[in-house]
């Protein structure tokens, strides 16, 4: 399915997740999935990846750049969306995918400036790098978190295709 096109980018870190650890870790890190999973701020988000069937997907070898929305932000999201989104797997599928962009890019990586990238799901989104980063209007708040098999961006909001 897309086990070969999921990715990670890494981007500029602002504000830390209470539990996860940046680049620079001496013990190998576990998969995308394992970072969520140990993290209770992705609750949410890994229930959302697990009723998407796509936890096997994002434990495979990657790399992947995920842009993952913590429980606050899936909180902001309007009253009932989220649950009827849980109902409708393949629209759940399309905006999960839609956090994540192929090939593996660290935050050093990127350019200042705004520049359209092509997620998982096939749609374009707006990665603006400056003082900080932003794809589509959700901020990052804690980026470079390395995974065995990718990348974790941890971003304020919950992103959706045009």
């Amino acid at each position: 399915m897309m086990k070969s096109s999921l990715s990670a980018i890494a981007l500029a870190t602002a504000v830390a997740v209470p539990g996860l650890a940046n680049s620079g870790s001496h013990s190998e890190p576990g998969t995308i999935v394992d970072i969520a999973v140990e993290n209770e701020a992705f609750s949410t988000l890994v229930a959302a990846v697990t009723a998407a069937d796509l936890v096997e997907t994002l434990q495979g070898e990657g790399p992947f750049t995920v842009f993952a929305p913590t429980d606050d932000a899936f909180a902001e999201l309007p009253e009932g969306t989220l649950e009827a989104l849980l109902e409708d797997i393949p629209m759940l599928t399309s905006i999960l995918t839609y956090h994540v962009v192929p090939g593996e890019v660290m935050s050093g990586d990127l350019a200042e400036g705004c520049n359209e990238v092509e997620t998982v799901n096939g749609a374009m989104a707006t990665i603006c790098a400056g003082d900080t980063v932003t794809i589509d209007g959700a901020t990052v708040t804690q980026a470079d978190i390395e995974a065995s098999n990718g990348v974790i961006h941890v971003i304020d909001g919950v992103i959706l295709p045009q």
